[in-house]
């Protein structure tokens, strides 16, 4: 089933309670919102680089554009594309790497789902970093636009559903499978 360009944030939800994470979607306002989910993670920073930058193994299918993750491809260096293509010749870009600092840092540029028809900005950057004996993953995204972009309507959305991609990309580096 191809999914409309808002299929990126269609479908069910999954609750973060299972998790040992943190989620804080702050500053919300029309122009804007910052998403931010923290999460230690028991795998070293390097296993923890590799599940990352297996993309298309930890994003769920339900929020794609062609229904199926693994139609993506992600090329974790600067100027790399994070990009989906189907059947069709029909492809999107999801986001476009602008700084890679293995094991530490990546950073996209990239309006996700509903937010790819809008005159707005996006940056998602993962870090990830070691606290005493722990590995600490986190992901921020941060977007803003004009005021008549409707940021504080899409804003729980979003916070949704990178929330549900977090918990996968943790799974993934934990224990080798996203679910």
């Amino acid at each position: 089933m191809r999914k409309t360009p808002i299929g990126l944030f269609s479908g069910g939800v999954l609750a973060l309670a299972s998790l040992a994470a943190s989620a804080d979607t702050g500053n919300v306002t029309p122009t804007g919102f910052v998403a931010i989910f923290r999460a230690e993670v028991k795998a070293s920073p390097n296993e923890v680089w590799q599940a990352l930058t297996q993309l298309p193994r930890w994003w769920s299918d339900d929020h794609t554009y062609s229904g199926q993750a693994t139609r993506m491809t992600f090329d974790p260096q600067a100027g790399g594309c994070w990009c989906e293509r189907w059947g069709d010749g029909s492809s999107v870009e999801h986001g476009r790497v602008v700084h890679a600092l293995p094991p530490r840092s990546l950073r996209l540029q990239g309006n996700l789902g509903p937010l790819q028809d809008l005159p707005v900005t996006g940056v998602l950057t993962f870090t990830i970093a070691m606290q005493e004996t722990k590995t600490i993953l986190r992901l921020t995204y941060r977007v803003a636009g004009p005021a008549d972009a409707g940021l504080e309507k899409l804003a729980p959305m979003v916070d949704q559903v990178l929330g549900q991609q977090f918990k996968r990309l943790v799974r993934l580096a934990e224990t080798g499978r996203p679910e």
